[in-house]
């Protein structure tokens, strides 16, 4: 089945060049020009990966990637000239996958692409296919429940190894951050409200009906299941 990627970028001409490379290697795209009705695009035509610029009229890059991760962890990489940017990009509170900076190659955003893709392959076929339960495998950051892959990013992945490999222990959100970020970037308590949000979501909409990541009101989260 042919992947389909939408292109959302102002600039024309960089949304013909990127069509034309996606094209060339077997891709189908769509374009769209401002972020407002980004979202509500996604929800309806559900495309494999989308290629977000930073800088959009309407609504900016992102803006429209926290508002997709809302409903959806649809593979996404920004694209940005704000090089200021990438240490919020990277250290992904805003749920990318990826980044490039312009001026760029077309041909690395296909590579970049296609390396997506080949992850997600990996990730479906690694995990144990008759394994029940929450199942972490550390060295490849894969996590499956029942059967069905969470399809963390490797934020969400760490925090719920955390978590999960000190059942019952009360983490303040101190600790989790510390546990986190070791390059010690300034991140918010929201922050790790955020991602525990995102860990809840995810394991939900795998089938989880119980809730595994606990919150103590005033203190911090655990995992007890």
């Amino acid at each position: 089945m042919t992947k389909h990627i939408l292109i959302v970028e102002d600039e024309i001409k960089i949304v013909r060049l990127l069509e034309d490379y996606f094209h060339a290697s077997q891709f189908a795209t769509s374009a769209l020009y401002e972020g407002t009705q980004v979202a509500e695009w996604v929800r309806e035509h559900e495309p494999a990966l989308i290629l977000l610029d930073l800088m959009l009229p309407g609504k900016d890059g992102l803006d429209v990637c926290r508002e997709i991760r809302q409903f959806s962890n649809v593979p996404i990489i920004m694209i940005t000239a704000r090089v200021e940017e990438i240490d919020r990009i990277l250290g992904l509170e805003i749920g990318a996958d990826d980044y490039i900076c312009k001026p760029f190659s077309p041909r690395e955003v296909v590579a970049r692409a296609k390396a997506i893709f080949r992850r997600l392959d990996v990730s479906a076929s690694q995990l144990p296919e008759h394994s029940s339960g929450l199942l972490l495998d550390e060295e490849k950051y894969l996590a499956r429940f029942n059967q069905t892959n969470l399809d963390l990013t490797p934020v969400e992945f760490r925090l719920l190894s955390v978590l999960k490999n000190m059942p019952g222990k009360v983490f303040s959100r101190e600790q989790l951050m510390n546990a986190l970020y070791t390059d010690h970037r300034i991140v918010t308590d929201r922050t790790i409200d955020s991602h525990i949000k995102n860990l809840r979501k995810k394991l939900h909409q795998a089938g989880c009906a119980e809730e595994m990541i606990h919150s103590l009101y005033g203190v911090g989260y655990k995992y007890d299941f």
